[in-house]
């Protein structure tokens, strides 16, 4: 079957089904190119066998982008969210305090400053 170029834009149109679909009749198609790879087919197909894998992944991608926004949209606003839909940045970074934690203070030291605010001079210039 002749297929034109899968466009990763165009598929995020299409429903889960469809999309499994696609994928089943791509991989059949390059599992029909592999056949004529093995009884040396014509060059046109061999050629043809490197656009399907690119086809193929992009049909996956596409799946996968869509399965992890929805799964971003169910945990948004929740506290406990799965590792792979943290931020990642770096350990260090993730084991830091929280902006929260870390201004913080104990009891003593808010009335510490309240108590004893920042005295401000007037400290005239020696001349």
């Amino acid at each position: 079957s002749k297929m034109a170029r899968v466009k990763a834009h165009e598929l995020r149109q299409k429903s889960k089904k469809d999309l499994l679909s696609q994928l089943d009749e791509l991989k059949k198609e390059l599992s029909t190119l592999r056949v004529a790879q093995v009884t040396s087919g014509p060059a046109s197909k061999l050629s043809k066998i490197k656009v399907m894998r690119r086809a193929v992944a992009t049909v996956l991608t596409v799946m996968n982008q869509k399965q992890r926004t929805e799964l971003a949209n169910v945990y948004k606003g929740t506290n406990k969210k799965p590792l792979d839909l943290r931020f990642k940045k770096t350990r260090a970074i993730r084991r830091r305090l929280t902006k929260h934690e870390s201004t913080r203070r104990t009891v003593r030291q808010a009335k510490k400053d309240t108590h004893f605010p920042k005295r401000l001079y007037a400290v005239k210039a020696s001349a």
